[in-house]
């Protein structure tokens, strides 16, 4: 019977825990390392709806993107929103287990996907983790990527491919629509803390999610342009990435456990 921590174990094989930022919390958030496991769910969020839908699925093991913990706990109080979740999975032994800033940085992970979804070739790192020294810009282990589209395009159109691919209706877009792009940096999630990083590239674009007013009007004044995708799209392609490559490890290790992708989340803000 396979427990919690033989699935860590494969999960620290792809995305070591090691090369999570220091304020992050990803790793078990909650459980105990040695239930058994035989059904392992894969989401976005630890939302207390993504828990009931895991519950009711029996999962043994839910892994998300984002931590369900990020800063120390003063009480735990059942009747609160973090409570209420907390109290759930232990009933139903459920494990939750978060891969964040890791799965982001890790060569393979997801902002590589995300540039190898929209075409980009030659990658390269956009911000090499200088708090990771055993970790050279050689080991490619580091936040955003910077790449190159096989054919130039200009802005407008490279922006409608962008939402044929995330199957978006709307997109946030700061540039001259007919400008020519070629080489494309993006970094998945909250890209704004990487706007100095983009301008020192020769990076056209920026794709990211979370951008702000004043990233615009600094990408004019340098003439680059921006693509806001949003934090949800930019990130939920992460369910497919690991369930994928967890199900191949899981089956190669010879382990009864199924892995299964969550596709119940949506983006929590709505576009009227």
């Amino acid at each position: 019977m396979s427990v919690v921590n033989d699935i860590i174990a494969l999960m620290e094989d792809m995305v070591p825990g090691h090369l999570a930022e220091d304020w992050d919390n990803s790793g078990l958030q909650c459980g105990n390392r040695n239930w058994p496991v035989k059904h392992v769910l894969v989401a976005l969020d630890p939302t207390l709806s993504v828990i009931q839908a895991a519950c009711k699925k029996n999962a043994d093991l839910l892994i998300t993107h984002h931590p369900l913990i990020f800063k120390p706990l003063k009480s735990l109080i059942l009747d609160t929103p973090l409570g209420e979740i907390i109290d759930l999975s232990v009933r139903h032994r459920l494990a939750i287990f978060s891969a964040h800033t890791n799965l982001d940085s890790v060569h393979g992970g997801l902002n590589d996907f995300f540039a190898e979804k929209i075409g980009l070739k030659n990658l390269t790192l956009l911000h090499s983790d200088d708090l990771h020294p055993l970790h050279s810009v050689e080991s490619r282990h580091g936040i955003g990527r910077v790449g190159e589209l096989e054919i130039p395009i200009d802005l407008a159109a490279f922006s409608d491919k962008i939402k044929l691919k995330f199957g978006l209706s709307t997109l946030k877009v700061s540039g001259s629509l007919d400008m020519t792009v070629k080489k494309i940096a993006v970094c998945t999630g909250s890209g704004s803390g990487l706007m100095d990083q983009f301008f020192a590239t020769d990076a056209d674009v920026f794709i990211s999610g979370d951008l702000k007013f004043h990233d615009a009007k600094d990408a004019q004044a340098n003439h680059r342009g921006l693509i806001d995708v949003g934090h949800f799209a930019s990130e939920s392609i992460m369910i497919d990435l690991i369930a994928d490559r967890l199900d191949v490890k899981v089956k190669e290790k010879g382990l009864d456990v199924y892995v299964e992708a969550l596709k119940d989340e949506e983006d929590p803000f709505q576009y009227l």
